[in-house]
């Protein structure tokens, strides 16, 4: 595909994973490895204290970033296939549906109060149920091969896809509007759900 049709994240993981081509570093690992960040940036958003959201923050941005790294180094390897297309579905699903759940957890003293468990559990089954419905999907969608690893993606707009929105959160938790943000992806991600489950029974 294009660089012009890329997302720009994706455009400077194809230049940064030229440098791994010929590492014996794997996609799989990647993806692994993207996922322990993310679980662990998402565990320091339980703590309740700036410093610590601001670090897990981090952590979690650059795993999702290393999502896009996984992906481009299976196509310049040659090395797509079903086990990764899966695990990297996967691998998406845990890690947002930690970070819903972890922020939660971390709001939980805050004006939300329990309010904060529900929308956090919202979150999070929203988040492991588009895994499914996206299955689904790219399963019914001509467009895509499952099988060599390939997957329909997410709508995109001027090379931003719906996803990078994530990246957000960094300046978003400099500023100390963490907890807003949380209310809003709350319903954004249920928002997403009804429209992928709209788009899964179109398709139908």
């Amino acid at each position: 595909m294009p660089n012009h049709q890329l997302p720009w994240d994706q455009i400077l993981a194809r230049i940064i994973v030229k440098q791994l081509v010929r590492s014996p570093i794997t996609p799989n690992q990647i993806t692994y490895f993207s996922l322990l960040l993310a679980i662990c940036g998402s565990i320091l958003l339980t703590v309740g204290k700036s410093s610590y959201s601001n670090c897990g923050v981090l952590l979690f941005i650059f795993a999702r970033f290393l999502d896009h790294l996984d992906g481009e180094l299976a196509r310049q390897k040659e090395m797509k296939s079903k086990i990764g297309y899966y695990l990297d579905y996967i691998a998406g699903g845990i890690s947002y549906g930690t970070l819903f759940i972890c922020l939660g957890i971390g709001f939980q003293g805050g004006f939300l109060g329990n309010w904060s468990i529900i929308i956090g559990l919202t979150g999070c089954f929203t988040a492991v149920a588009c895994v499914f419905l996206n299955l689904k999907i790219d399963e019914k969608n001509d467009q895509v091969d499952p099988a060599k690893g390939e997957s329909i993606g997410y709508p995109m707009i001027l090379g931003f896809e719906l996803e990078d929105g994530i990246y957000l959160m960094a300046p978003i938790a400099w500023l100390g509007w963490l907890e807003p943000f949380f209310i809003s992806a709350g319903f954004g991600a249920t928002i997403y759900g009804v429209w992928t489950l709209y788009e899964l029974t179109r398709l139908k």
